[in-house]
């Protein structure tokens, strides 16, 4: 099996996959490496390119070859959170439970960051894998 990333899939059709699916039952799985720092805040580290050859050609020695992207604190928990077997239904429940004063609606709010990141290519979904 391949995961969708794997497939060169566009946007839309990526789009198109996830919105045919339940979301709720859904299993995120992360796609990239990531610290949690000391105030409980995770940053990911995205490669900025994919192919050795390029990275060795155009990323400057010393710089990193890797962007970092930093989560808030809700965005920190659900990331923590994602650990390929629990699914989006238990990490909407655990994040309400953790946030209840400062989310109007967990669902919706871990719903649309997974999307987000899921279209970002920082996690795909373990059910969404095709053979090939």
């Amino acid at each position: 099996n391949k995961s969708l990333l794997n497939v060169p899939l566009n946007f839309f059709q990526r789009r198109r996959i996830v919105k045919g699916a339940n979301y709720l039952t859904l299993t995120p799985v992360r796609i990239h490496a990531h610290e949690v720092g000391e105030d409980g805040k995770v940053t990911l580290f995205v490669p900025k390119f994919k192919n050795p050859a390029l990275r060795k050609w155009l990323i400057p020695r010393g710089k990193s070859e890797h962007f970092r992207i930093h989560l808030d604190v809700p965005g920190s928990a659900t990331w923590l959170l994602i650990d390929g077997e629990t699914t989006v239904e238990v990490i909407c429940t655990r994040i309400e439970e953790q946030f209840r004063d400062k989310l109007t609606s967990a669902d919706r709010s871990v719903t649309r960051f997974l999307t987000l990141l899921y279209d970002q290519r920082y996690i795909t979904f373990r059910e969404l894998a095709v053979d090939g």
